[in-house]
């Protein structure tokens, strides 16, 4: 979707200010968010991608007004509220091994498929400009730019269709993923730093050829 998650390229948000020597958490709190997220999603009612579609959901002002665990906690309390976790009164307590099982057991999204890569390897392609209601991981800068593929990844599940509403059976049929490298002036302009390229991890469905120019 095009939210305000998706930043990159965007103006007048500032330059990122890496914190030297930045702790793994600021606050308590910090620590129990994410413990609680994994806990929680370890329960198999949502994926990776439900998960990330919920807080790119949350309302710009919300979002953007939010620090990086308040976000996941405000898209946790989306994705519980579209489930009947807290009215299962038979659910259990899992103990930390059962816990460590599930996260395990979710911890890669790659699937055998029977298709051939479309692209290879030194080719070039577009990014599709597309602008979808729902999930989607092709970022709003690289819509339409032209790159090439640097490296085939495989197939995995395909986020776009992975991410559907929680209660409803997701779409895991896998697709072709890519690395594909933009050149810096390619995104940005003629007055980007020549030297910049800028790597994105693409599905196919995100690609289409670009036809080679008659010699």
């Amino acid at each position: 979707m095009n939210g305000v998650h998706d930043l990159g390229g965007l103006q007048s948000f500032g330059p990122v200010l890496p914190e030297p020597d930045e702790p793994v958490f600021h606050e308590e709190w910090e620590r129990r968010a994410l413990a609680i997220t994994l806990a929680l999603g370890a329960l198999g009612q949502w994926n990776i991608d439900q998960s990330r579609h919920a807080r790119e959901s949350l309302p710009p002002a919300t979002y953007l007004s939010s620090s990086y665990y308040e976000i996941w906690v405000r898209g946790l309390e989306t994705l519980i509220a579209g489930t009947e976790i807290m009215e299962q009164g038979d659910l259990r307590a899992r103990t930390g091994e059962e816990l460590l099982a599930g996260v395990s057991a979710q911890g890669t999204y790659e699937r055998p498929t029977a298709r051939e890569p479309r692209y290879a390897e030194g080719q070039a392609v577009r990014a599709r400009d597309l602008n979808p209601v729902g999930h989607t991981r092709l970022p709003r800068y690289a819509r339409g730019r032209v790159g090439t593929i640097v490296a085939v990844r495989g197939a995995h599940v395909f986020p776009d269709r992975n991410a559907v509403p929680p209660g409803e059976v997701p779409d895991q049929e896998p697709e072709w993923l890519y690395t594909v490298e933009f050149t810096g002036r390619e995104l940005w302009g003629e007055d980007a730093d020549p030297t910049l390229t800028v790597s994105v991890e693409a599905w196919e469905p995100y690609l289409q050829p670009v036809p080679q120019e008659p010699r």
